[in-house]
């Protein structure tokens, strides 16, 4: 019988969970609207779910009402944008994943330096547009391997390195490789920028794949920087790896002779997706496996103080 195995950790992690339950409990401190700038994390049925409980999406704080309430998504935003808010009179949460908030701390501490900081990633993800914003005269993004080849910089002994959390770790060693071959005084941060989620579910393809399977398929949407790179993950060791945003999107032409399905999520798709596509699967006649438990990551992080704050100043 074909097998489905169930990868694990998959889904969720810390900074998401902590960004939908910061729009959720807003909504029920305050009632709808609340509003949100940007996705609050990259996946459109978690930013649909949300809208129909209340939440308004919006790309500026432009296009909020004075004086209401802002959620400001995980991925960070730039010092403009708190600007914008404060100039609206809008009442900030801040959704921000910490880990990210520590990537904006390093450049900020570069930059205080008068370093050069280059930033590793993708230049149009919301993550790496709010990082660079810390710093804009100071920030050089790089993109891949060539760009590390030939990147320019002012003072090449005053060079500092950032990266965007959700890279490949495959991908940014080799950036990271040619960046300390030409700037040897490279700073580098004492702990690395790559979630520890990222980290732990790319680890867990790998050894999907390693331990032999046809298929793997990624539950997340195509603007989930994490998501995108489990499927180049399982792809760069030899496996066919397709990404899905729900069960519509399972091609049956991909199952044919395939006897091995290995199932998982970026970490910012909700579980249900993942137990409607698994529920498909077993329906057509493969045996489910694996670990019916998403994560057990053991991380938790608390909830903005901005809600107790808001709530607090509106009694």
């Amino acid at each position: 019988m074909a097998e489905l195995t169930l990868i694990a950790p998959r889904g969720y992690c810390a900074g998401v969970d902590r960004a939908i339950e910061t729009v959720e409990q807003a909504l029920r401190d305050h009632g709808a609207p609340i509003y949100v700038r940007g996705e609050i994390v990259h996946n459109k049925h978690v930013v649909n779910g949300l809208a129909e409980k209340g939440a308004v999406f919006v790309a500026s704080p432009d296009d909020v009402p004075e004086g209401a309430i802002i959620v400001l998504s995980a991925h960070g935003s730039s010092p403009e944008v708190y600007v914008q808010c404060k100039a609206r009179n809008l009442r900030i949460i801040d959704a921000t994943c910490p880990l990210v908030s520590k990537v904006h701390a390093e450049v900020r501490r570069y930059a205080k330096r008068d370093a050069t900081v280059l930033l590793v990633g993708h230049a149009t993800h919301d993550e790496v547009v709010g990082t660079r914003g810390e710093a804009p005269d100071r920030v050089i993004v790089v993109e891949n391997v060539d760009q590390a080849a030939s990147v320019e910089v002012p003072d090449p002994d005053n060079v500092a390195l950032a990266t965007q959390t959700t890279l490949s770790l495959d991908d940014m060693g080799e950036i990271i490789s040619v960046l300390r071959s030409r700037f040897p005084k490279l700073i580098e941060p004492a702990s690395g920028d790559i979630c520890y989620a990222t980290q732990n579910r790319q680890d867990a393809v790998k050894h999907a794949v390693l331990g032999g399977t046809d298929l793997v398929l990624v539950v997340g949407s195509t603007n989930s920087s994490n998501s995108q790179r489990l499927v180049e993950v399982a792809r760069s060791r030899g496996s066919k790896a397709y990404l899905i945003d729900d069960v519509t999107e399972v091609d049956p032409q991909w199952l044919v002779g395939a006897e091995s399905i290995a199932l998982t999520a970026g970490a910012s798709a909700p579980e249900a997706l993942v137990d409607e596509v698994a529920r498909h699967l077993a329906g057509h006649g493969w045996r489910r496996g694996g670990s019916e438990t998403p994560s057990e990551e053991g991380i938790t992080f608390t909830l903005p103080a901005d809600l107790r704050r808001i709530a607090s100043n509106s009694q």
